[in-house]
């Protein structure tokens, strides 16, 4: 917090960043949504798109952080706190990721975005992502889909209203809920990465190209109901417990280190000013002043 009472960012975006975070985020609905739109005769196959998405993503993630660093001064305390979170992001996901949706990375990500901005969160989401990819071994083509459905996590925190204001269990009720919101619409639109190149499923629940828009997204709600939804609920309820049990004190400590971060703080350069030795004893030798 300031002196005024305006919350500190960590990265203040500029045009550039807009830019680059609405190009990314254009990109990335048409690579999670396009399937929907093919016709019957397009031919999908997740194994000859998804490395053309996940050489197209990764570049255009990377681009927003070089845009950041460039228009709004991502400096070395950013860079350090951004790492920090990142690994103990990456560090959370292994401790429930594959059992019953137990995640408490979104817990974290929500919390830092929410303190930091949503220009600083899309980053880290998609760090922290990318680096508990690589701990846990699950680098694959949905990886830059990981990557950007959690920088959007992140990033929509960072969105959410009175952040200068809304403190103590109003702000924590807000935040449970867009965490409960935000775990169930992520396992939503990661379903949308693989669903559409799955075989064999049943025809009610199988993605049909070439059928109307309406018929296919029925299908796919019946997709996630049956399948990802007892993934998908765990995940809300454990961001729901651990950010009103502890994200009174997670979001204090947050807001102390970029309180003393002091990220916005001007940097001013003075003149030296000259140092002069105490005078000797009356009548003696006067010592010159040093420059």
């Amino acid at each position: 917090m300031t002196a005024d009472g305006r919350q500190v960012r960590a990265v203040r975006l500029g045009p550039r960043s807009v830019a680059a975070l609405c190009l990314v985020s254009a990109i990335g609905v048409v690579a999670f949504g396009w399937p929907l739109l093919a016709g019957s005769g397009s031919g999908l196959a997740h194994s000859q798109d998804a490395p053309w998405l996940f050489a197209a993503l990764l570049p255009l993630l990377l681009a927003v952080v070089v845009a950041t660093v460039a228009d709004a001064g991502l400096d070395a305390k950013a860079i350090a706190m951004l790492g920090v979170l990142a690994a103990a992001g990456a560090a959370l996901r292994p401790l429930g990721a594959g059992t019953a949706g137990i995640e408490p990375m979104f817990f974290l990500m929500v919390l830092s975005g929410r303190v930091l901005g949503p220009g600083f969160g899309f980053v880290l989401g998609s760090v922290a992502m990318f680096a508990s990819a690589l701990l846990t071994g699950g680098v694959g083509p949905w990886m830059p889909f990981q990557m950007l459905s959690m920088g959007w996590v992140a990033m929509g925190a960072g969105l959410l209203p009175g952040p200068d204001r809304w403190r103590g269990r109003r702000e924590l009720v807000l935040l449970a809920g867009y965490g409960a919101v935000a775990s169930v619409g992520y396992g939503l639109v990661m379903n949308l990465q693989g669903w559409p190149y799955i075989g064999g499923l049943a025809s009610g629940v199988s993605f049909v190209p070439g059928d109307p828009l309406s018929a296919n997204l029925t299908r796919y709600l019946a997709y996630c109901l049956a399948t990802s939804l007892g993934w998908d609920l765990p995940r809300a309820v454990v961001t729901v417990v651990l950010t009103s049990t502890l994200g009174g004190t997670v979001l204090k400590a947050l807001r102390r280190a970029t309180r003393r971060a002091a990220f916005e703080a001007p940097v001013a350069f003075t003149e030296p000013v000259a140092f002069t030795e105490p005078a000797g004893p009356p009548g003696g030798p006067q010592r010159p002043a040093r420059p």
